[in-house]
């Protein structure tokens, strides 16, 4: 395991997880100046995300790369000059320890080993199927008014390939499925950008509210029902005219 990512299951299994938010982890020498209680919220962790690659994965049929570091150290699921690549402020929590950061050694440490993994595992696999997760928030504490009734939604940018049969997959399963929904990848899709849809690479982009995968019960629900619909999609990709 490194500073950047921990990596689950066989590197054999045709699907690769990736999680760029899925630890809450701030690495030794870095100091977020923040109360501890807010490591455990959303803004600095994909809450149930990790626990639902690793079901994913001891399941069989999927290898896994997670983030070893919170969002609030580095945000991996942004393009190298972004704003907010090291954030200042996250849902009206102010993050002091990053005012001055050496934003260019926690690139060095931290983005450029992740992604370049990332890149390998991709590359390793003839035929890569990418599956990205991330959880969202039932209620963003700067927007209380703004409602977020999906169970999960299908994120994606320029390749659309996978999202309506994986949004048709998701509702037959008696989900809420929102297109593009709480928040567009047309934005905020930095990752697969990169290693799915630079190479033409078949991936999903999935959020999962994150009240559904706070408890082992919820966790395991999602995991079953992510399983049924990577194996929907990607038989579909693979075969688009049977």
């Amino acid at each position: 395991m490194s500073d950047a990512y921990r990596i689950l299951g066989p590197a054999d299994a045709p699907m690769l997880i990736v999680g760029d938010h899925a630890s809450n982890r701030v690495p030794s020498g870095i100091e977020l100046g923040i109360d501890p209680r807010h490591m455990d919220e959303h803004i600095a962790v994909d809450i149930g995300v990790g626990r639902v690659a690793e079901l994913l994965v001891e399941g069989g049929g999927f290898q896994a790369i997670l983030a070893n570091a919170s969002r609030l150290v580095i945000d991996l699921n942004r393009e190298v000059d972004a704003p907010g690549l090291v954030p200042l402020t996250s849902d009206g929590i102010a993050i002091p320890g990053n005012v001055g950061a050496d934003v260019a050694a926690r690139i060095r440490t931290l983005y450029d080993p992740y992604h370049a993994k990332v890149e390998e595992l991709a590359e390793a696999n003839p035929t890569p199927f990418l599956l990205s997760i991330h959880s969202f928030t039932p209620s963003l504490a700067t927007r209380p008014e703004e409602e977020r009734p999906w169970h999960v939604g299908v994120l994606y940018n320029e390749d659309e390939r996978a999202a309506p049969v994986a949004i048709a997959a998701l509702r037959a399963e008696g989900l809420t499925v929102g297109d593009q929904l709480p928040y567009s990848g047309r934005l905020l899709n930095a990752t697969m950008n990169r290693h799915a849809e630079a190479h033409g690479r078949h991936y999903l982009g999935i959020e999962i509210r994150q009240d559904l995968i706070g408890d082992d019960a919820g966790q395991r629900r999602l995991a079953d029902i992510l399983r049924r619909t990577v194996a929907t999609v990607s038989q579909t990709l693979q075969n688009p005219g049977v």
